[in-house]
């Protein structure tokens, strides 16, 4: 595998000042000769302006947070990463290599979850070129490479959990975020170390279940939180009543038989377990 070699440019300044006086002197001795026709410095001042021009070919400007690959006929020769006009070998291919934080959003997938019920999934990618030689010369375009390996792992990593779960020792997609978007950002790493890519970040933007089954697992949502409310409200009530016979019993308010008992247990539960308020029914008989 190529690896990035760190190579160090002259200024550029200094070089174009130089290859500038040198550029003038030239033209300077041209017309010099001209007016005297001394035909030798003529001919020297028409080698050398072509000379010192495609010798400035060579300067090269190197952006903050940018870099340059420079290649020799071919042949990988380093990357420039300090900022300014720089200069190198005119034959030098200088290819520029954004190396800045970039994010990337990905399509809203329709995948089967680890329960096989179809989820539409999207992520979000923060990463950035670190390697810029494997970047260039690993994979044919690193941009488009990271896109399709992104998606690609983010469909696989929804295949692996399901998208909700009332076990709490199961990692699920809608419940266990942190974890989750760990997964994913190990997975895309993975894909992408080839390339001289690092991921910053990675995280769900979007999670639901596909349309066509939307509407019967909310309707299942809606029925479990049902269930457990009631088991809630039916837990609390028992309660009640039991505390309710125990204060009675214990300040010698009333003396109640076993039926009376059952009857105003089953009065208090209905009471208190019900989804409406009750209408009281006063009983004048003995």
């Amino acid at each position: 595998m190529i690896k990035e070699i760190a190579r160090t440019a002259p200024s550029g300044l200094l070089v174009f000042f130089v290859l500038l006086f040198l550029v003038l002197a030239d033209v300077a001795m041209f017309v010099i000769s001209v007016i005297f026709v001394f035909v030798p410095t003529i001919i020297l001042a028409v080698i050398l302006f072509p000379l010192l021009v495609f010798l400035m070919v060579g300067l090269f400007v190197v952006n903050p947070n940018e870099a340059r690959v420079l290649q020799f006929f071919g042949r990988y020769v380093g990357t420039v990463r300090d900022p300014g006009l720089r200069w190198a070998n005119p034959f030098y291919t200088k290819r520029r290599i954004s190396v800045r934080v970039r994010n990337f959003e990905t399509e809203s997938s329709k995948v089967n979850d680890a329960n096989g019920n179809p989820v539409e999934i999207a992520a979000v990618v923060v990463w950035r070129v670190v390697d810029t030689a494997e970047a260039c010369f690993q994979v044919d375009d690193f941009v488009n490479f990271m896109r399709v390996q992104s998606e690609a792992a983010v469909r696989s990593m929804a295949t692996q959990y399901p998208y909700d779960t009332t076990d709490e020792d199961v990692v699920s997609l809608r419940g266990d975020t942190k974890a989750v978007t760990d997964q994913l950002e190990s997975e895309i790493q993975g894909r992408l170390n080839q390339a001289g890519l690092e991921v910053l970040e990675a995280r769900i933007t979007h999670l639901a279940y596909a349309p066509e089954i939307a509407s019967a697992m909310l309707q299942r949502q809606q029925a479990g939180a049902i269930v457990e409310a009631r088991e809630k409200i039916v837990e609390g009530a028992v309660s009640m009543v039991q505390m309710a016979l125990i204060d009675l019993s214990e300040r010698g308010v009333v003396e109640l038989d076993e039926e009376r008992k059952a009857s105003m247990v089953s009065n208090l539960l209905v009471v208190l377990c019900a989804d409406k308020s009750t209408q009281p029914i006063v009983n004048t008989s003995s």
